[in-house]
């Protein structure tokens, strides 16, 4: 069989004819699936409906004999910083607990930066002019929100597959004074599910800025999430600033918003002694502490490190088939064209699918009107915009595995027409 960039453009006419015929079929079927976001289905979330049913007399008090339920501990209960602290390498004084979510975290971080300043920096970022973040693509398009809301210029940096490209990122870091920091997924990044070598996170701790006040968004969101028999290695990045003294460039963000409740987890924050100490003093007047009942209960959920990575086993084992059901669509539906190309993650919630430039909008849009949502394509691009329109990135946790699919099957069948489409309009 031709490829569909080895047929004649009559071929590939006839081509197109035969996969509208399928589209129509598919759209006369009425599908009303979601793939557009990354978020545990209910089966995953049961997984830790145990932690629901401990005593709750169990979860008043920490062993220091503070009652969690009354005002208090602001950077959390130690029980909970050690059990994250060994989880991420680092000390409990490095730690601070936050609430549910690691995404407002990194929003307050930035507004603190913003109004506050930040630790060794000679004034806060809003009084020092034009403002510029570096962004990996494609990335987590909420991390582009944020600096979209506080109007900060993104520069694009693409990801190669040992992470950002690091030459582009030294260039602007050490030379330019307005870049503030860079956002990174270091481990099953969102959307590609590539883990960041231990060459790169050394060249990130090894960075030399311009700026006195230039900062790394460490969102380390899936860390613990590996699916794999292999999971991926990812150098701890505080060991390896240790070694050049760059350990107030770092702000560590986590969370179990994946590993229990996306809507009721605990959220982490790791940071040098220095930063912590100086965020808490900011902290302290924004709130007297977070939700420490929900901080213990993890505790005595998990008991240890182990316990947790257990738990993670659990979820692994039921998100692999689903990424394994999207792989093998992908394979099936697109065999033999030619057509794009995707990643086979470890780990973390999606893939990434790489077309033909040019075609990523017309098969999103193809897919919707045929009852199929996907992310819009350009979500994981500063400002919404894909400069190839190439990429859609692909959500398998949610759907049932008979949607799942039923949507990877409209979409192989998108993302052929999309592409047969522009060929024949090149050479029209």
């Amino acid at each position: 069989m031709k490829t569909y960039f080895e047929m004649t453009i009559d071929e590939r006419r006839a081509e197109l004819d035969v996969m509208m015929a399928r589209y129509e079929s598919e759209k006369k079927a009425g599908h009303k699936l979601d793939m557009s976001r990354g978020k545990p289905d209910p089966t995953q979330l049961n997984l830790s409906m145990d932690m629901l049913q401990q005593n709750p007399y169990d979860l008043i008090y920490t062993r220091k004999g503070t009652d969690v339920r009354n005002y208090g501990e602001l950077a959390g209960v130690d029980e909970a910083k050690e059990l994250f602290a060994e989880l991420l390498g680092v000390k409990m004084e490095n730690v601070i607990m936050g609430g549910q979510s690691s995404l407002a975290l990194m929003y307050d971080m930035m507004i603190k930066a913003l109004v506050l300043g930040v630790y060794g920096g000679s004034k806060p970022w809003s009084q020092q002019g034009k403002l510029k973040f570096l962004c990996p693509i494609p990335g987590y398009d909420r991390h582009f929100r944020i600096c979209q809301e506080f109007g900060i210029e993104m520069i694009n940096i693409p990801m190669t597959d040992e992470g950002p490209n690091m030459d582009m990122v030294r260039e602007y870091v050490e030379n330019d004074s307005s870049v503030k920091g860079i956002w990174c997924v270091p481990k099953y990044s969102n959307p590609q599910g590539i883990t960041y070598s231990p060459a790169t996170v050394e060249a990130l701790a090894a960075l030399k800025p311009a700026a006195d006040d230039f900062r790394i968004f460490w969102d380390n969101a899936y860390y613990v999430h590996g699916f794999r028999e292999e999971d991926d290695y990812l150098l701890n990045i505080f060991e390896a600033c240790a070694k050049y003294g760059s350990e107030d460039m770092v702000y560590e963000f986590m969370s179990t918003s994946k590993v229990t409740f996306s809507g009721a987890g605990v959220a982490v924050f790791v940071a040098s002694k220095n930063n912590v100490d100086f965020l808490l003093k900011q902290m302290g007047v924004q709130t007297i502490g977070y939700d420490k009942i929900n901080q213990l209960r993890h505790v005595k959920y998990f008991k240890n490190v182990d316990g947790l990575r257990a738990h993670m086993k659990k979820q692994a084992d039921y998100l692999r088939p689903k990424f394994d059901c999207a792989l093998a669509a992908l394979k099936s539906g697109l065999a033999g064209t030619g057509v794009g190309k995707w990643t086979n993650p470890n780990g973390g919630y999606f893939i990434s699918y790489e077309g033909m430039d040019g075609t990523a909008a017309r098969c999103v849009e193809l897919c919707a009107k045929a009852g199929v949502k996907f992310t819009e394509a350009g979500a994981a691009f500063p400002y919404g915009i894909d400069p190839h329109d190439r990429e859609v990135r692909i959500a398998p946790s949610y759907p049932t595995t008979p949607e799942l699919y039923a949507s990877m099957n409209v979409f192989c069948i998108c993302q052929r027409i999309a592409t047969l489409e522009k060929l024949i309009a090149e050479e029209a």
